[in-house]
């Protein structure tokens, strides 16, 4: 049910992007995503091999800090990241979220007593960079952002936010003494841009709200305002020459393996979705649907339904029988780690009637036909 979902959802995004395409412009269809309406119980626990992973927090430290190339750390509290690194020339911090930047400025003492000489901004949003108004009392820090994000946060005028000192549209090399730190900006995921941040020194690259290494995308993958660009983020990713991967969410970090997952992913979902969008026939369904409802004026209402048929025959693709992960899902039920949740049982007779609710779209559940 979970995976049906996280599928559904993504899968919505994707079909939005080809209605965009047509011309259209319409929210996401509360049928294909989202949990409004559902119980808790309906969805399943994080994979045990998932948790594995999992940084442990000391609740009454908030943070954990792992230094995980020479020089390089990166803090979490479990669900944002952030990272820092210790240079000859003073310590650059990148990012500061708002649910713990308080304890950044610890975590760095705790390490070396180098003072902090800059904070790079790798987008606007308010829960990564919120908290940087704990560094206002930095002497002489420069504040690292796109020129798009400095303008952005001029208009917003938010103190949580501190203004930035330095700007750039493209690339920008920050040297310090030994340690060679690339920033490049990027349109994957926030309307006043993304920035990317790679030291080669320690073949660390970070690309926060591209993806979440051990999970699935977030709804609207990551919930990008530019599909296209997301759809090719991978490309650029993985022209660099990594080890370590951080996302900016959740337990753990991840490597290239992970990058690659979630490339093949993306593609997977987008050519699935793109081939059955075009083999929908968008008059076919506005007529099927003024049939049930009586006419053609409600267009809001056709183009919803059509979208619901694209994204369920999407879906039901996408979640095709595998052998290796329906081995997988064999032991997570036997253990109990995940559970089936049933729908709707369909007499055989009624198989057409099944195929047609699985195509609306609002299925909770399983949707099963009985042979006997």
């Amino acid at each position: 049910m979970k995976n049906l979902q996280r599928i559904r959802g993504v899968v919505a995004t994707v079909v939005l992007f080809f209605a965009g395409n047509l011309g259209f412009a319409q929210n996401p269809p509360q049928t294909a995503g989202g949990a409004t309406g559902r119980a808790l119980t309906d969805y399943a626990p994080v994979l045990p091999s998932t948790l594995d992973r999992a940084w442990a927090i000391v609740p009454e430290k908030g943070v954990e800090t792992r230094e995980v190339a020479d020089g390089v750390f990166v803090v979490t509290d479990g669900v944002w990241q952030s990272a820092f690194a210790v240079t000859d020339e003073g310590v650059v911090v990148f990012d500061a979220p708002e649910t713990y930047a308080s304890r950044i400025r610890t975590e760095i003492a705790a390490v070396t007593s180098d003072p902090i000489t800059t904070l790079v901004y790798t987008h606007a949003h308010n829960d990564h960079i919120g908290g940087s108004a704990v560094f206002a009392d930095v002497e002489g820090l420069e504040i690292v952002a796109l020129t798009g994000v400095a303008e952005f946060l001029g208009e917003m005028n938010d103190p949580d936010r501190l203004r930035p000192t330095k700007t750039f549209d493209d690339q920008l090399v920050l040297d310090q003494a030994g340690m060679r730190i690339e920033l490049r900006a990027a349109n994957y995921h926030s309307d006043e841009g993304d920035v990317i941040v790679y030291i080669p020194r320690a073949r660390f690259l970070m690309a926060i709200d591209t993806l979440a290494p051990g999970y699935g995308p977030f709804m609207g993958f990551d919930i990008t305002s530019n599909f296209h660009e997301y759809l090719h983020v991978f490309d650029v990713l993985l022209e660099y020459d990594f080890d370590v991967f951080v996302g900016g969410h959740l337990t753990h970090i991840g490597n290239r393996a992970e990058v690659e997952v979630a490339q093949e992913f993306t593609r997977d979902v987008y050519e699935t979705v793109k081939r059955i969008h075009g083999e929908t026939d968008l008059m076919a369904v506005f007529a099927e649907t003024a049939e049930q409802i009586g006419g053609f004026d409600n267009k809001y209402l056709l183009f919803d339904r059509f979208l619901d048929v694209v994204t369920a025959r999407a879906t039901a693709v996408l979640m095709r029988a595998n052998g290796g992960q329906l081995g997988k899902i064999t032991s997570l039920l036997e253990s109990g780690t995940i559970r089936p949740v049933m729908d709707r049982v369909f007499p055989f007779k009624a198989t057409n009637e099944a195929l047609a609710y699985v195509e609306t779209g609002r299925a909770t559940g399983k949707v099963v036909v009985r042979v006997r």
